[in-house]
């Protein structure tokens, strides 16, 4: 992405990179407001909650947009550099305000198989590792709660699981895999795939530790 970018220039392919970022923690606010008692004990919070995921992903949604647009149109104005991929700046801009995520991420895949996606801190992987660990103990302490009739911990451990895959697994994959799509020589993944499969797997519990075992299997031989 940065190979396109000028020196005073926005660059818009990472811009949209950070907004997609903010999408899943803004959605699981929603959520747990959604799901709040009626009463929660804090006057307004459960409305307070909803209210601010639905403005946040609305914020999110037009910035994708935007972002979507100005990076097509950039890339339409380089047709040396983009080949035949002539993305529709209009077309993007549609879509990313009728579906911000999906839309942003086949983007994201699509732009990294012509330009690549430039990698950063090496040891990502070890956030991706610790998502699984955190997965695995979430879902062993959640069915010893049940065993054992214990609301609080059941709770406490699908929290604190649901937080960190929420906040930190898309972000650590897709940075990850852009480090090794750049540096590995036998396994390159595309980085906007693994992070659209990693915001499926967000709304699809089972996928997240399938997911994540599954990449650290295949990153154990890239050199870091």
């Amino acid at each position: 992405m940065g190979r396109m970018t000028g020196a005073r220039e926005v660059d818009w392919a990472r811009v949209l990179e950070r907004l997609l970022y903010a999408v899943p923690p803004v959605i699981g606010v929603g959520v747990v407001g959604i799901l709040q008692d009626a009463e929660p004990g804090v006057p307004g919070l459960q409305s307070g909650l909803v209210l601010f995921g639905t403005f946040g992903y609305t914020v999110l949604t037009l910035g994708v947009a935007v972002a979507l647009g100005l990076d097509a149109r950039r890339v339409r104005r380089q047709p040396r550099a983009s080949g035949s991929w002539k993305p529709s700046p209009w077309l993007n801009a549609v879509f990313g305000l009728l579906w911000a995520p999906a839309a942003g991420v086949v983007y994201l895949a699509r732009r990294h198989r012509r330009f690549g996606t430039p990698p950063g801190w090496s040891r990502w992987w070890l956030v991706v590792a610790l998502s699984l660990s955190t997965s695995l103990f979430g879902l062993i302490a959640a069915v010893v709660a049940l065993v054992l009739a214990i609301p609080s911990l059941f709770t406490a451990a699908v929290g604190l699981a649901g937080a960190i895959a929420f906040g930190t697994f898309p972000i650590a994959i897709h940075q990850d895999a852009a480090y090794v799509s750049t540096y590995g020589d036998s396994w390159r993944p595309n980085p906007g795939l693994y992070l659209g499969l990693a915001f499926v797997s967000l709304f699809v519990p089972p996928l997240q530790p399938v997911l994540a075992g599954y990449y650290l299997f295949r990153r154990r031989a890239v050199e870091t």
